[in-house]
């Protein structure tokens, strides 16, 4: 019988870590220095500090430091929170901050709860210096993360004796330099909620009345009472955090309670409405409000006067939230489509205007809607959309008038149902294209770059029925001919991602969009040549297409021919697209090689596109003007359609030797 021997475990060896592990698992705390001082800073303040010292070096190589007035830690208590990692702060603390001796009576809640923010320094560098006291003795510690068994450890500890109780943190900047004026205003809209937590920023700090995200400020008439001020702060630059988002209330420089959208018993707005989280609004009283504040500044007292002033406090904010709100529907709405973007994108057209139409509608209509609320109710919407059948059909049927039903029987007796909505969709989505020209064309205000031209580059049917071709696409040849033509190689992901538009190409003046079309060369069957090239120029701007503008688009085509890029001898047709044709300029030229014509150069107005591809249509958007002359959330639709396939490349405007 065969013993078995146990195979003795090496235990002096556990897992290892590389030496950049912690850098890289901190996430963005780790590479935006905004992101690191904030938390930093908020480390300070659930420290109880009541002053945070920020000092921001010119250069790197520097030394940068952040120093507080609050609590300190001891040594055995900076080795039990600070080098734990993942310190749970809720359950070893609390999720009150923590106060020195002479602020006992302050109440804040705790920002931190995972031990995450103090790692901020190792965005600057991969070691730094922690120097905590308390009851005027305390340690130096330099941390480093260059271990393999730990991912971070004390490199060297030193007692020190310093008056008082505090924490100052050092590190020799070496990456990620922040800007002073920069952190200063993030940091100052971030903690602006409390008064008596005073961040400084090489030596200053900002005042309420000089923050940049200061919206308004207004003074609060409250009959029999005394004064007091309302100021609206925009904090998107902030931390994601939301936990003091809301009304604070101060009273002579002191911070009451807790900052919330809940005054008194009411809910002003939905905490988490995007109004909610991006805009602070602060209550400034002066000391006449002292008596009406409890002991502990926990809160005020009930009575006639702080009634009074809640009430002034709801219906300001509720007046602002009125203000804001309309500039934030375009991007609520916007959001809510995006969030069901595959879904709206098999709508048909008609279908994702009138989505697009109620996502706006319901942002106006309420405007304290939350954004998860928002997303489900398009969803359903889109739903419901998908879902029109047979119920719908019938009612139809019911209400059509005799012409109609004659009109009908002859339809189905001729076409299939599915032919029909072929044909039929393609006609309307033919009809609001030319629509949709027309408005933004004369739409001063309009976005051309995003909007008109990629709308006019894709559907080539507009410049004649010969372009009307799915074989017209982009390839290898193209593209080697516009990387030479243009002067700057292009991005290679922008030519084989089927998704994105590989024939755009964005000038310094104009969108050019080249395509082509491919077939066998009749002297050698084997062989495939581009066969015809067309190029679309449209024109930035409200500017008159003029000689110059003509005799560029004339240069393409001459580059192309003569490239060198281009498999045999296409014909090339180049078509200027402007708002306006400048006098004595010829809407044509012809390119000719020995007589034999190879290109043409033709200039057009919108005007121009829209009208004859209105008479291609036999004129039929005419006979149903009311279809497409006010569908709302049209321009919303497109906007959403366009996004994730839109490829856009910037090049510096063009040189010809």
């Amino acid at each position: 019988m065969a013993t078995k021997t146990k195979s003795k475990v090496d235990t002096a060896t556990g897992s290892l870590f590389e030496e950049n592990y912690l850098v890289r698992t901190l996430g963005r705390i780790a590479q935006d220095p905004e992101i690191a001082l904030t938390e930093l800073v908020a480390n300070a303040w659930d420290a109880g500090a009541s002053l945070v010292e920020l000092t921001i070096p010119p250069a790197h190589e520097l030394v940068l430091t952040v120093e507080d007035d609050g609590h300190g830690m001891t040594a055995a208590q900076f080795k039990g929170r600070w080098m734990k990692l993942a310190y749970d702060r809720i359950k070893h603390q609390s999720s009150m901050a923590e106060f020195p001796p002479e602020r006992e009576k302050w109440c804040r809640r705790a920002y931190g709860h995972n031990g995450v923010g103090r790692h901020g320094l190792l965005c600057f560098a991969d070691r730094y210096l922690v120097e905590t006291w308390r009851e005027d003795k305390g340690t130096s510690f330099e941390i480093g993360t260059q271990s393999e068994e730990t991912p971070f450890k004390i490199e060297t500890e030193e007692a020190l004796i310093k008056k008082g109780h505090g924490t100052k943190l050092s590190v020799i900047v070496g990456r990620h330099l922040p800007d002073p004026e920069q952190i200063r205003a993030i940091l100052a809209a971030r903690f602006i909620h409390d008064p008596q937590f005073v961040v400084r920023v090489n030596g200053k700090s900002v005042a309420l009345v000089d923050q940049t995200g200061l919206i308004e400020r207004q003074d609060l008439k409250i009959p029999g009472c005394p004064s007091a001020e309302a100021y609206v702060v925009d904090t998107t630059r902030t931390s994601k955090s939301t936990l003091y988002q809301g009304i604070a209330f101060w009273v002579n420089g002191r911070l009451v309670g807790i900052p919330s959208w809940v005054v008194g018993t009411e809910a002003v707005i939905d905490g988490r409405a995007r109004f909610a989280k991006r805009y602070s609004i602060v209550i400034k009283a002066n000391d006449g409000w002292l008596p009406e504040v409890e002991q502990d500044w926990g809160r005020f007292k009930s009575s006639p006067k702080v009634d009074a002033l809640f009430e002034a406090a709801r219906c300001y904010a509720k007046k602002v939230f009125s203000q804001i709100s309309a500039n934030l529907v375009e991007e609520s709405s916007e959001e809510a489509l995006i969030k069901n973007r595959e879904d709206f994108k098999e709508l048909s057209p008609l279908g994702r205007a009138e989505v697009a139409s109620f996502a706006r509608d319901f942002v106006k209509t309420t405007p304290t809607v939350s954004q998860d609320v928002l997303t489900a109710a398009v969803q359903t919407l889109i739903n419901l959309e998908k879902s029109r059948g047979g119920a719908a059909l019938l009612e139809k049927l019911t209400k059509l008038d005799e012409s109609d039903i004659e009109g009908l029987d002859r339809l189905l007796s001729q076409w299939t149902v599915r032919d029909a909505l072929s044909v039929l969709d393609e006609i309307d989505q033919r009809l609001a294209v030319i629509a949709a020209i027309e408005k933004l064309s004369n739409d001063e205000t309009a976005d051309e770059l995003h909007t008109l031209h990629p709308l006019v580059t894709q559907a080539r049917w507009l410049f004649g029925p010969e372009f009307d071709s799915s074989e017209y696409a982009s390839n290898v040849s193209l593209k080697t001919a516009a990387e030479k033509i243009f002067g700057k190689k292009l991005s290679a992901e922008a030519f084989v991602n089927a998704r994105q538009r590989p024939d755009i190409v964005i000038l310094k003046d104009s969108t050019c969009s080249v395509v082509g079309t491919e077939g066998f060369d009749p002297t050698d069957s084997a062989l495939t040549r581009i066969q015809n090239v067309l190029i679309i120029e449209l024109k930035k701007g409200r500017s008159a297409i003029g000689r110059d503008e003509m005799n560029q688009a004339d240069g393409y085509v001459q580059d192309f021919l003569e490239s060198g890029a281009i498999e045999g001898t296409p014909m090339l047709r180049a078509f200027v697209v402007g708002h306006e044709l400048a006098a004595k300029t010829a809407a044509e030229k012809v390119i000719k090689d020995d007589d034999v014509v190879r290109g043409r150069v033709q200039a057009t107005t919108y005007h121009q596109l829209t009208r004859t591809a209105n008479k291609r249509l036999f004129r039929l958007k005419e006979r149903i003007p009311a279809r497409y002359e006010d569908v709302s959330g049209a321009d919303l639709s497109a906007k959403i359609m366009l996004t994730a396939s839109q490829a856009r490349l910037e090049l510096s405007a063009p040189t010809r030797d």
